[in-house]
């Protein structure tokens, strides 16, 4: 799997590659500027999480709204670039856009939301198989806004093959169901989110998997791999309105990926895994800053970039695996330079092949959207609140990767990322969006008034 990245490597030779020194991490509360305006001509944009960041459920956190009034004019408009990044994925982007703006009370443009499967557009090569789909919500709709053409929901499935979802007794046919084929061989699965019915889903998408993409057929010969399978959101637990975090779709992947393994003796096989922490992701994420920064008139490129979120093995882990992607990149272009090297596509690939290296989980199946003509930002910082997944009465990961193991420390990332605690350790720590956005101010030395 992962046709367009190399296979992934040990742990060991991960954290080679990947090595960078350890990010300090900073408690700051400077004070909040009292002006909405913004007359400065810096150069960094915002990529902001939702959940346990903005809102907590349906309910927005008080310093959402505050933190708000100086990103935009007293005309509303954005006075930087501003782009929510979640991995929540069971809706449109119009949607989720619409919701920010009756949350926040500012203007909020569906090309400022980001999905967690916003980036299934950059994977054309699947746009035209047929596919099954799991999640809640309007998920068919999500799959062909997303390019795909030839789109099946578990639900679907279901109704044309009954037999196969049994668990619940009262869903079961209650007469004999002619055997019908009218459906087309599944040719991949795509994983939008945790869906309703795991049972349902977890069965059919098994049986799928077993089958090669023909799931009313009996089992004959097993091949693997198995038809692609592509996930969005890695997410293990997030925070809603309860105390105590609640099951994500990463839960469900641990699920899947059990069920597969437990059945065939062989591990489930990721073709691409989308939504923080991967590269992919703040790759997209940038280049929807871009366009903002050139919307709004900058003509600067720019350079530097703020991820807030309060979960470190998403949020933080993500901004910084991106972080390192991005001085990967700046090494090897000094060298290109240095060397006196020509464009095209030659040097498009030298510029990849050190940040390539990574896992391809990490970079989400692959490569990013730079070329070696375009401009990179100098860097990403991770900002981590404490009104969501992390609180600061929680343990600190160690930064050294052997010391994490010996102390038993638990890995809530995705099977198939290097686990590098240093990633979970953020550039700064604050107690909400709103403290985030006066770090970021300040860090910006913002001429504000």
């Amino acid at each position: 799997m992962f046709t367009t990245m190399i296979r992934a490597r040990p742990a060991t030779i991960c954290r080679r590659l990947l090595q960078a020194e350890g990010l300090q991490t900073k408690h700051v509360s400077p004070p909040f500027p009292r002006t909405d305006s913004y007359n400065g001509h810096h150069s960094f944009g915002l990529l902001f999480d939702i959940d346990g960041v903005l809102v907590r459920g349906r309910t927005p956190i008080p310093a959402a709204k505050q933190c708000f009034r100086v990103l935009v004019d007293r005309r509303g408009r954005y006075n930087v670039p501003v782009v929510f990044v979640t991995n929540a994925g069971n809706c449109m982007r119009q949607t989720k856009a619409e919701q920010l703006s009756h949350l926040l009370d500012v203007e909020v443009s569906p090309d400022q939301v980001m999905l967690s499967h916003s980036p299934l557009r950059m994977f054309p090569q699947f746009h035209n198989m047929c596919v099954l789909v799991s999640g809640q919500g309007p998920i068919k709709e999500v799959a062909h806004n997303l390019g795909f053409q030839n789109v099946i929901t578990v639900d679907m499935l279901r109704e044309e093959c009954p037999l196969l979802d049994v668990v619940d007794q009262n869903r079961r046919p209650k007469d004999n169901v002619a055997p019908t084929n009218s459906l087309p061989p599944i040719e991949a699965v795509i994983l939008f989110g945790e869906p309703i019915r795991w049972e349902t889903n977890l069965q059919l998408i098994i049986d799928v998997l077993l089958t090669n993409g023909k799931p009313g057929n009996a089992l004959t010969t097993l091949q693997y791999p198995h038809i692609p399978v592509l996930a969005c959101n890695m997410d293990l637990m997030w925070m809603a309105e309860a105390k105590n975090p609640r099951f994500g779709h990463g839960m469900f992947l641990v699920c899947l990926e059990s069920l597969y393994n437990k059945i065939t003796g062989h591990k489930l096989k990721y073709e691409a895994l989308i939504g923080k922490p991967s590269v992919v992701t703040y790759n997209y994420a940038e280049l929807l800053i871009r366009q903002q920064a050139e919307s709004l008139g900058w003509t600067r490129p720019v350079e530097r970039l703020y991820a807030i979120g309060d979960n470190p093995m998403a949020d933080i882990y993500g901004a910084n695996l991106y972080n390192r992607y991005l001085q990967a990149c700046h090494r090897t272009r000094a060298q290109i330079q240095s060397k006196g090297c020509g464009g095209g596509g030659r040097e498009a690939a030298e510029l990849h092949e050190e940040a390539g290296q990574m896992s391809p989980a990490e970079m989400g199946g692959m490569f990013g959207t730079y070329t070696a003509e375009q401009p990179l930002p100098e860097r990403c910082d991770s900002v981590l609140v404490c009104t969501g997944v992390y609180n600061r009465e929680q343990p600190v990961l160690p930064t050294d990767p052997d010391q994490a193991v010996t102390e038993h420390r638990v890995f809530h990332g995705h099977r198939d990322f290097c686990f590098d605690p240093s990633l979970t350790q953020p550039s700064f720590v604050v107690q909400d969006v709103r403290e985030a956005v006066e770090l970021v101010f300040q860090q910006e030395g913002c001429p504000l008034g």
